[in-house]
C-alpha cells in the first residue's frame, strides 16, 4: 500500500502531459476539463474498495486542472469527483457524487457493479434529476503505473504493405480452448504470447495479427441480466488501459501486454489493435457517470446542437465522441502514440472510422484528426486501417479516406461471395474486386494495398458457416432471430447446416478452398479471419458479440479435413508471397502500354480470347481467366519488370468448363501450381499453350508460365516453400496429440518464409 499523502505536500504540478504521470520522484496529476468548477482527487487503497483521502487539484491552465504529489507512487489507486453545473439541458452534466476514471489512466483496478448509485440522475425519474448517492464503491478505480519494461532485442518486424497478410482473432477466444497452453494462461495476453500459440500463427504464413479490442471495456447491464457478456468489447470506457480481464496478473496486466508483443515481434508478427475510439460505454442521457460524461459532457460527447440534452448517435450505441473538439483529438492521437511507442503496437485497425472524419457538415476526408495521424512523426510510420462506415448521415466511406490510410473494403466481400454462391452478373464486378477494386481506391497516388480485403470477419458468418447455412441462426443471442445480418450471400450448397452427405460435404471443402483462394491471390491487402483456415463454425451465428463460450473460442481440436484446409491456407500464402506479380502495389489497369508492349492484365474468357465489351454483360458467364503479365511496368520507373506471369481462373460454373490456356510472350509451358479441386496434388504438372485443362465446375486454378530464357527464382523459391511443407507440417495443438503435439509446436519456430 502506498505510504500516507500528506496534503501540505500537493504542489501545483504541471498541465502535461495528461493523466497521471510517475516521474520518479511523485506523481503529477492532470486532468482536461473545459467547463468544471473544481476538481477533487480521491485516492483509495490498493483494492480500490475504501477512500483514504480527497485532494483538490490547485492548479487550472488552459482548461486543465492540475497538482503534484510528491508522495504518490505506483500503485496509487485514484479517481476523480469533478464538480461544475447539473444543468442536462445545456449540456452539462457534473455530479461530483460520482466517482469518475481518468481518460488518460493506464492501468485500471476492479469491475464496474451496476448499481442505480453509478447514475448521475435518480434512476426511475427523468435524467433532469439529481442523484446524490456516492458511486465509488460500484466503480472501478484507476491506477498509476511505472511504465518501466525491459523490451531487450525486441525490434519492429516492419512488414511492408504488399507481403502483409492479416489474421483477425481475439486475446481471450484464440487460447481459451487451447491444449497446449496452461489452464491458468487460457484467455490471457500470456497464453497468446505463448510459444506454442505463436509458432502456430506465425507457420501459416500471416504477417499480422489483429486483436480484437483490448482497451478496458464496460459489460453492458441488459446482457449480464440474460446470462450474457460483451465479448468482443467494442464498448470501451478507458482507451490508455489494457483490459485486466485477459490479464493472468492484473496487476500488471500492462507488463504482460508488452511481453506478448515481445514475444509476437520476436517471431516476425506484427501487432495491430482493433480500436474503439467513435463512442464511450457512458450511453445516452439514460446511460451511467463513469468518466467523460462527468468530467466534461459538453465537450466529450456530439450533442443536438438545439436541445444538447440529447446525444447525436451516429454509432447506435447511443452517444458519439466529438471529434471537432481539439482536446478529444488530442485524447485520441495520444492514445494511439501511447500504445505505438510505449506498448510497440504496429498499427490500428478504427471501428466506425468514418465517425473520426465527421464534422457537423458531414464527413471530411480533410478532417483534423485524419490529417493530423499522417503529419504524426510516430502514427505516420503505423499502420492505419479505416472501417469506412457508419450508420450516421453519409456514413458509408469505401475509398473516400486519405492517402496514408487502408481500409476494409466490405464490396469486395459482398462480390466474391455472391460470384461463388454462382449469382449471374458478377463476372465484370468481380474483375475489379480482384485487381484491388481500383474504382474506389485508385486515387491521390493511393497503392493497391489501401483496400483491405476479407470475406469474413468477427462480425458475421465464419468462413465455414458461409458455406453451410442459408439462413442465420442467431437464437442464444437471446433476441429470437431479430439481430444479425440477414443478407449474408450465403449457400449452405444443399443442406442447412451439419451434413454427413459426401458429396454436399466436398462441395463445402472445395467452396472454402475457393474463397481463401480467391482472398490470397487477389490483388489488394488480404485479412483472414482466425479460425477459418481450419473452418471454425459458430453453429450459423453470425453476430456473437455476446457469446463468451464455445460458440465463438477457438475450437483446436482438429480432424483431418480441418487439418488439410489449414495446410491449403499455407500453401495459398507461400505462392502470393513466393510471386510479386500477385501482390503489385501498382493499380491494375488492362491498359496497353506501347513504350513496353504489354498491357499488366488481360481477361480471358475461357476459350483463351480476350472478354470485349458486350461479353462482360453476358449474366450466364461464371468462368474467366485474369492474366498478370511478369513483363508489366511494376513501380513508377517505365522499364519492363520481370516477374512471372500468372493465369488465374476461377470458375464458379456447377460443370467443368474446358479453359484454353492462352499463347503469351515469354514461354509456352504453364504449370499448374494450384486447384482448388485437387488441394494436395503435388506433381504441378505442366501444359502446352493451347491445351486445354478442365476447370471442375466451382474451382480454381493457378498457373504460372515457365520462362524460355532462364529459371524462374519465385517459382523456384515457391517450390522450396512447398518442400518445407512437406518436411514440416503445420504443428496442430489437439487434445489427442498430447506432448508430440508440444514438441512439433517448439520444431516449428525453425521454419523460414520462402
Amino acid at each position: 500500500m502506498p505510504p500516507e499523502i500528506l496534503k501540505s505536500r500537493v504542489s501545483e504540478g504541471s498541465p502535461y502531459p495528461l493523466g497521471a504521470t510517475w516521474d520518479g520522484l511523485g506523481v503529477n496529476f492532470s486532468l482536461f476539463s473545459a467547463n468544471a468548477t473544481k476538481v477533487e482527487l480521491c485516492l483509495f487503497d490498493d483494492s480500490g474498495a475504501k477512500e483514504l483521502e480527497r485532494i483538490e487539484l490547485p492548479e487550472y491552465t488552459n482548461e486543465v486542472w492540475h497538482g503534484y504529489l510528491p508522495d504518490a507512487r505506483p500503485g496509487t489507486t485514484y479517481g476523480y469527483r469533478v464538480h461544475g453545473p447539473y444543468e442536462p439541458e445545456a449540456g452539462h452534466r457534473f455530479n461530483p457524487n460520482k466517482l469518475c476514471l481518468d481518460p488518460y489512466a493506464k492501468a485500471h483496478v476492479g469491475a464496474l457493479e451496476w448499481n442505480p448509485a453509478v447514475f448521475g440522475y435518480t434512476m426511475g425519474k427523468d435524467d433532469l434529476t439529481f442523484d446524490e448517492r456516492d458511486s465509488a464503491r460500484f466503480m472501478p478505480k484507476s491506477r498509476v503505473i511505472d511504465p518501466a519494461f525491459t523490451w531487450g532485442r525486441e525490434r519492429a518486424p516492419s512488414i511492408s504493405w504488399d507481403r502483409t497478410i492479416i489474421y483477425e482473432t481475439h486475446v481471450r477466444g484464440y487460447t481459451k480452448l487451447h491444449p497446449a497452453v496452461p489452464e491458468r494462461l487460457r484467455g490471457t495476453y500470456a497464453g497468446l504470447g505463448r510459444k506454442e500459440v505463436v509458432d502456430y500463427i506465425k507457420s501459416l504464413g500471416v504477417t499480422s495479427v489483429e486483436l480484437l479490442p483490448i482497451h478496458t471495456f464496460v459489460n453492458d447491464s441488459y446482457l449480464l441480466d440474460k446470462g450474457l457478456t460483451n465479448y468482443w468489447g467494442y464498448n470501451s470506457i478507458g482507451f490508455f488501459a489494457p483490459d485486466p480481464r485477459y490479464s493472468a496478473v492484473p496487476d500488471f496486466v500492462f507488463s504482460e501486454f508488452k511481453e506478448m508483443v515481445a514475444r509476437l515481434h520476436d517471431a516476425g508478427l506484427e501487432v495491430i489493435l482493433d480500436v474503439v475510439y467513435n463512442h464511450t460505454a457512458e450511453g445516452n442521457e439514460n446511460g451511467p457517470t463513469l468518466s467523460f460524461r462527468g468530467i466534461d459532457n459538453l465537450s466529450y460527447y456530439r450533442l443536438i446542437a438545439d436541445n444538447p440534452r440529447y446525444y447525436i448517435n451516429d454509432t447506435g450505441t447511443g452517444n458519439t465522441l466529438n471529434m471537432s473538439h481539439a482536446r478529444v483529438v488530442q485524447m485520441v492521437t495520444d492514445s494511439l502514440r501511447y500504445w505505438a511507442t510505449e506498448m510497440r503496437v504496429d498499427g490500428f485497425r478504427f471501428d466506425l472510422g468514418t465517425i473520426l472524419a465527421r464534422e457537423h457538415d458531414g464527413f471530411n476526408e480533410a478532417h483534423g484528426f485524419l490529417q493530423s495521424c499522417l503529419q504524426d512523426p510516430v502514427l505516420s510510420t503505423t499502420k492505419l486501417i479505416a472501417e469506412p462506415w457508419d450508420i450516421g448521415p453519409g456514413g458509408y466511406q469505401v475509398g473516400r479516406f486519405p492517402p496514408g490510410w487502408a481500409e476494409w473494403n466490405d464490396k469486395f466481400r459482398d462480390t466474391v461471395r455472391a460470384y461463388w454462391k454462382g449469382d449471374p452478373g458478377k463476372q465484370a464486378e468481380m474483375a475489379t474486386r480482384l485487381s484491388a477494386s481500383a474504382d474506389e481506391f485508385a486515387r491521390r497516388g493511393r497503392k493497391s494495398w489501401a483496400g483491405v480485403n476479407f470475406i469474413t470477419a468477427h462480425d458475421g458468418f465464419t468462413l465455414n458457416d458461409l458455406v453451410s447455412y442459408n439462413e442465420k441462426h442467431n437464437d442464444a443471442n437471446g433476441e429470437e432471430g431479430r439481430d444479425g445480418h440477414s443478407d449474408n450471400h450465403s449457400w449452405n450448397c444443399g443442406a442447412e447446416g451439419p451434413t454427413d452427405d459426401p458429396e454436399i460435404v466436398a462441395l463445402r471443402e472445395r467452396q472454402k478452398r475457393n474463397l481463401l483462394a480467391t482472398l490470397l491471390l487477389a490483388q489488394g491487402t488480404p485479412m483472414v479471419l482466425a479460425g477459418d483456415e481450419f473452418g471454425r463454425t459458430q453453429d450459423g451465428n453470425n453476430n456473437a458479440y455476446c457469446q463468451d463460450n464455445e460458440i465463438s473460442w477457438v475450437n483446436w481440436n482438429f480432424g483431418e479435413k480441418e487439418v488439410e484446409l489449414a495446410e491449403f491456407v499455407r500453401k495459398v500464402i507461400i505462392l502470393r508471397q513466393s510471386f510479386p506479380i500477385l501482390r503489385r502495389s501498382r493499380f491494375l489497369t488492362g491498359e496497353y502500354n506501347p513504350d513496353l508492349d504489354v498491357r499488366d492484365v488481360r481477361w480471358l474468357s475461357p476459350t483463351g480470347q480476350d472478354i470485349e465489351g458486350a461479353q462482360w454483360g453476358d449474366s450466364n458467364a461464371r468462368c474467366f481467366g485474369m492474366l498478370l503479365d511478369g513483363r508489366a511496368q511494376a513501380s513508377g520507373i517505365k522499364r519492363p519488370a520481370m516477374d512471372a506471369t500468372a493465369l488465374l481462373v476461377l470458375n464458379a460454373h456447377h460443370d467443368v468448363v474446358n479453359f484454353a490456356l492462352p499463347d503469351v510472350v515469354g514461354g509456352n509451358l504453364w504449370r499448374c501450381l494450384l486447384d482448388t479441386n485437387i488441394p494436395d496434388a503435388g506433381s504441378h504438372e505442366s501444359f502446352q499453350t493451347g491445351e486445354f485443362y478442365e476447370i471442375t465446375g466451382r474451382s480454381l486454378v493457378l498457373f504460372v508460365l515457365e520462362p524460355e530464357s532462364k529459371r524462374s527464382v519465385a517459382l523456384r523459391r515457391a517450390i522450396e516453400g512447398f518442400r518445407q511443407m512437406a518436411e514440416r507440417p503445420i504443428p496442430m495443438a489437439t487434445p489427442e496429440a498430447g506432448p508430440e503435439t508440444e514438441r512439433a509446436l517448439s520444431d516449428a519456430s525453425g521454419m523460414t518464409s520462402p
